[in-house]
């Protein structure tokens, strides 16, 4: 078994799940992915690193020395953190530093700064990444943020695509979008808006 299917095997494991479900955005679904369960466990963000890695850097070579390589991962919290934090370890352990940042919900007393939670710089390089992507509305925003810090988001890596529509939605604004597993990878059809 290679280790894109690895990784599927364990999403499909432990973090897909059928029956009756209502989304975020109200639709009803006859499954659920909840990636966050792969991404928590050891083994699993081993697999997502791996992959996201993978992409991170073919990501650098098709883009050369336009703008540098991509130097810092994060999202909006609670779907992007394990999975930004977990890709900047392993990523380390291999000699590649990416710094991590989460971007809060809702902002503290200190505008947008006050979004901002971790290590992003003015003028980073930035994969936007999530768990499990349906309409793309947390990772867009999470990349709207990052532009407003003075960073330039240029890629949305989620663990799982699940609505198909976030690739045209990201290109709509500049951003490139990389999935590393679709829903049609772990048998189910797009449950897209």
């Amino acid at each position: 078994m290679n280790d894109r299917d690895a990784l599927i095997a364990h999403l499909l494991e432990y973090s897909v799940r059928t029956g009756d479900f209502t989304l975020k955005s109200g639709r009803k679904s006859t499954w659920f992915c909840d990636a966050k369960q792969t991404a928590c466990r050891a083994e699993g963000i081993l697999l997502v690193a791996d992959a996201a890695l993978a992409e991170i850097d073919a990501l650098d070579a098709e883009m050369g020395q336009e703008g540098g390589p991509i130097t810092a991962i994060g999202g909006l919290a609670a779907g992007a953190d394990p999975v930004a934090f977990g890709i900047a370890a392993v990523a380390a352990t291999r000699g590649r530093f990416l710094r991590s940042f989460s971007i809060r919900k809702e902002a503290k007393d200190h505008g947008v700064d006050g979004r901002l939670a971790g290590a992003l710089l003015p003028g980073d390089r930035v994969v936007i990444t999530e768990d499990t992507v349906t309409r793309g509305t947390s990772p867009l925003e999470a990349a709207e943020i990052v532009r407003a810090l003075g960073a330039n988001p240029v890629v949305v890596l989620p663990i799982v695509d699940r609505g198909g529509t976030c690739r045209a939605a990201a290109a709509a604004v500049g951003i490139s979008f990389r999935p590393l597993v679709t829903a049609l990878d772990l048998g189910f059809p797009y449950e897209g808006p």
